[in-house]
């Protein structure tokens, strides 16, 4: 599933103009980076959480030259599914189907 067919399915459930959900998504979207990038974590309930986890120093190997590149820690976005979403996957029918 796209952005646009989310857009389109918000859209034909509520009656708002496709153009206006649209604007509402990408405000959306814009407010979650821009929280994160500032170091604070979003938590829907009921539906998880977008995380900042930290990874540590590593050295990793650039095989093709035989050197070693040092990769500082840094923060990566992580997604942690709330137990309700989970056991909503969980039990879909349609989940049940793919495997």
């Amino acid at each position: 599933m796209t952005k646009a067919d989310i857009v389109n399915r918000i859209s034909d459930k509520t009656g708002v103009e496709r153009t206006v959900v649209l604007s509402v998504v990408e405000s959306y979207f814009s407010t979650m980076k821009e929280e994160m990038v500032k170091g604070n974590n979003v938590y829907f309930r009921g539906f998880g959480s977008f995380i900042l986890k930290k990874r540590a120093k590593k050295i990793a190997r650039n095989i093709s030259k035989n050197t070693a590149l040092v990769i500082d820690a840094h923060f990566i976005p992580k997604f942690k599914p709330s137990k309700t979403f989970v056991e909503a996957v969980r039990s879909s029918s349609a989940v049940k189907k793919m495997l």
